[in-house]
């Protein structure tokens, strides 16, 4: 079983900029998306049809052209779980949930810390998205959740570690990253490869992706009872529709 995780930073011009064809070539069973800016009445359903999802879901925000999640699967979930529940989590459309026979997949999208207001947004997201798992993992044990957390969890997640002033990588950010992670995840990428730096995001400014100054803002959390079904974790930094990069995950099934 084959994950892609990718925060396109729209859809449609991620579309615009040949995303259908390289994920006819990727081929991921399941691909989990972020930021996808876009209801879905504005996108033409068939181009993923004709790439092999029959079966997509978007969870978008109320306010048009922001945030919003989405999931295609090549094979039909048992159930489909729109959002978290919570109001001022599901506004911004930043949870779906798909199960299938032996584990659940979430594509999530954290918010970032722009301004004082929105990192408080963020920290209050994070406090309930940790009660929400809490919760989640009694009935779903087996849960793989996706996504971009816009937090960099260590220093070798980060080109430039003195960067401890910005959101992302904030000390309380990264504490609470880790001890999510010591809640019952593990992080596929760090977990097979310890030492290897590699980004999944890059600003636009500054030529920052030719140089590769960058931050691994991208996860794919897989819960500790699937730790022995862990094959290949990897980050597609050839992939070049966004200012982010996809990951993959690949699980046994």
């Amino acid at each position: 079983m084959k994950i892609i995780s990718y925060n396109v930073n729209g859809i449609r011009a991620a579309i615009n900029k040949g995303f259908v064809d390289w994920l006819k070539l990727a081929d991921p069973d399941v691909v989990c998306l972020q930021e996808i800016k876009a209801m879905e009445e504005q996108l033409d359903l068939s181009l993923f049809h004709a790439a092999g999802y029959n079966y997509t879901y978007w969870f978008s925000a109320q306010k048009k052209g922001y945030s919003g999640v989405a999931i295609l699967s090549k094979t039909e979930p048992n159930h489909i779980e729109f959002g978290t529940g919570i109001e001022s989590m599901d506004a911004e459309g930043r949870n779906l949930r798909v199960d299938f026979d032996g584990f659940s997949v979430m594509s999530l999208y954290l918010p970032s810390g722009t301004n004082d207001l929105r990192l408080q947004h963020k920290f209050d997201y994070m406090d309930m998205f940790q009660s929400y798992t809490n919760t989640l993992k009694s009935t779903l044990p087996n849960l793989i959740i996706c996504g971009d957390y816009n937090i960099c969890h260590e220093e070798i997640d980060i080109h430039n570690p003195k960067m401890k002033g910005v959101s992302g990588f904030l000390p309380e950010e990264r504490e609470w990253l880790g001890k999510f992670i010591d809640n019952g995840f593990i992080d596929s990428y760090r977990f097979l490869h310890p030492e290897r730096q590699e980004y999944s995001w890059w600003s636009y400014r500054a030529n920052a992706r030719a140089n590769n100054k960058g931050w691994r803002l991208d996860y794919a959390m897989v819960s500790q009872p699937l730790q022995e079904k862990i094959k290949r974790a990897v980050i597609l930094t050839e992939a070049v529709h966004s200012d982010h990069c996809p990951i993959l995950l690949e699980i046994e099934n």
